[in-house]
């Protein structure tokens, strides 16, 4: 799979009281994430990378209700009835001498925030585009956030085997609407009934599909020299357009550099067909050889703001540390759990460490972290850089919080954006009503949809960035905390958080305006605006009080 021109990268040496162990860990780690517009077949290609790196024994069916299998990253039981994924899935296996880390996102814009959260978290990404539909709205946006940290991108064009667009017009259309070089590794050979494979442009060689033949582990027909002439004799249309097409890829110098794609600047593209197993096996491999290994990330030290000093920490440094980049209640509905997804940025985590908590100063033990298959889940003997490791939360963590052995740094933040629509909920059972509240509170910490207290009010706001937040939020109260309710719209435009340097002045203002004051789960102030002018007037009267549209997880303003 490797271009002979390029070299495999390695793990940063550059480490404060390195590890040698720590390092070699930390070269066979490869944490990635899937993102996509909805239906382009993400969750299927999750399955099939499960699949091929023998994580399970059968692929379950998105859509096929009926045989009782779901996709195994599809857990949620409003996953399993709408057949689609609402929540982030961590899955890790082993793929010859590596240890992958994949997380599968939610494709549905009204989650993306969830998806935000998980591309802070990983250290390359695999984008899916339907070749019939080529670039989609929310593929442009989730695009735009690994643009933000330069995430290498591998591309997979999927769905080859239906009559879909001409190769080279969706391949323009990544260059020219997502603004990223492309540099194909294969290239189809027809399509829809007439698709036969596929062209290998850095090995010579073809690829063969044969519907109704496909492996389980993905292994294809790999054919070479006097072997493609002999296709060819079959299909002279196809491998001629092949040949048009690929020159004139070859021309327009879309050769593969690896330096580019770590840099995020240019996307490796391969094509396939993910429902038949076909091409997928290629995308784990290009992952094994050319995504990065864990890489350094940049810290805070000290205290937040004007007095911390930044500097990198290399991921084979001895210390431990990471952050919570999600919270999920009730993986295990019997046991009412909640469990902390932490990316691990540095050294070696062991059963029982104690560590610093950076948000309270308190030091905490983890004694029993876990890894992940889904909601499934083993006690976790030792992780290192890149692993996901799930620590179990009884309240005292957020997303956002770092975890340290040692100094006192805060990793950059997570963020958090203003809602688009509010609602309260309405309960049919007013007796219900502590139940609902520790619901929407914990479904709230858990980053499934914002919640707010308002300061005059015993009633708790939500805010939502699409209509489908409230409808799952909804179908998890009354399936995991025994709350039937339903939401009403509240008369909300907009909100804010709000902070003010001058803390007499910052009370002069709670008091003016209490009616339309309220606190998110970590406390911060939050202005709820009516409509369009309301906010303006206000920013217009109190200009030393600042309005934040965005703020980050875990960190108070």
């Amino acid at each position: 799979m490797s271009d002979p021109t390029d070299t495999p990268p390695e793990a940063t040496t550059e480490a404060k009281a390195g590890d040698g162990n720590i390092a070699r860990q930390v070269g066979r780690r490869r944490t990635f994430a899937i993102i996509s517009h909805p239906d382009a077949g993400k969750t299927t290609l999750t399955e099939k990378l499960l699949l091929f790196g023998g994580a399970i024994q059968m692929a379950g069916t998105v859509k096929a209700r009926k045989s009782g299998r779901h996709a195994t990253s599809d857990w949620l039981e409003v996953e399993k009835q709408r057949g689609i994924s609402v929540a982030s899935s961590v899955m890790q296996f082993t793929y010859g001498d590596c240890v992958i880390n994949l997380l599968d996102t939610p494709g549905h814009q009204d989650f993306s925030e969830d998806t935000y959260r998980v591309l802070t978290a990983v250290d390359a990404a695999v984008m899916v585009v339907d070749a019939a539909k080529g670039v989609e709205a929310q593929t442009i946006k989730l695009l735009e956030v690994c643009r933000l940290r330069n995430t290498p991108i591998i591309t997979f064009i999927n769905k080859m085997d239906r009559e879909v667009r001409d190769p080279l017009e969706v391949l323009d259309e990544i260059e020219s609407v997502l603004k990223i070089h492309c540099a194909p590794v294969t290239w189809p050979i027809g399509m829809g009934k007439r698709f036969v494979g596929v062209y290998h442009l850095l090995n010579d060689e073809v690829m063969r599909f044969t519907p109704g033949e496909e492996r389980a582990d993905g292994e294809v027909e790999i054919l070479r020299g006097a072997e493609i002439d002999r296709l060819r004799a079959t299909c002279s249309q196809e491998f001629d357009q092949m040949r048009d097409e690929t020159e004139l890829v070859k021309g327009a110098g879309a050769s593969f550099h690896l330096e580019d794609f770590l840099k995020g600047k240019q996307s490796p593209v391969f094509f396939g067909s993910g429902i038949n197993n076909f091409g997928v096996r290629e995308i784990l491999q290009a992952l094994i050889d050319w995504a990065p290994p864990p890489q350094p990330r940049e810290a805070i030290v000290g205290n937040l703001g004007a007095n911390g000093e930044s500097r990198m920490v290399a991921p084979d440094e001895a210390n431990f540390t990471g952050f919570v980049f999600k919270i999920q209640a009730n993986m295990d509905p019997n046991h009412r759990d909640r469990i902390a997804f932490f990316r691990v940025c540095s050294g070696e985590y062991t059963p029982g460490m104690k560590v610093k908590h950076r948000r309270t100063g308190k030091e905490m033990k983890i004694a029993n972290a876990v890894v992940f298959m889904a909601n499934e889940r083993s006690r976790m003997d030792d992780a290192f850089a890149g692993d996901i490791i799930g620590i179990h939360n009884h309240g005292q963590l957020q997303i956002g919080d770092v975890l340290t052995e040692s100094e006192m740094l805060t990793y950059k933040g997570i963020p958090y954006f203003a809602p688009d629509l509010f609602s309260r909920a309405r309960l049919r059972d007013p007796l219900k009503s502590k139940q609902l509240n520790k619901g929407l509170r914990e479904l709230g910490e858990e980053g499934a949809i914002q919640v707010f207290a308002p300061l005059v009010d015993s009633t708790l706001l939500l805010g939502a960035v699409g209509q489908l937040q409230f409808e799952v939020v909804e179908h998890r109260l009354k399936a995991e905390y025994g709350v039937d309710a339903v939401f009403e719209r509240a008369g909300i435009h907009t909100a804010r958080w709000v902070t003010c340097d001058n803390a007499a002045h910052l009370a002069e203002f709670v008091k003016a305006q209490q009616q339309r004051l309220a606190r998110d789960v970590d406390e911060n102030l939050v202005y709820l605006a009516d409509n369009r002018v309301n906010l303006s007037l206000a920013m217009e009267r109190w200009p030393r009080v600042k309005f934040h549209n965005t703020r980050e997880h875990g960190q108070t303003l």
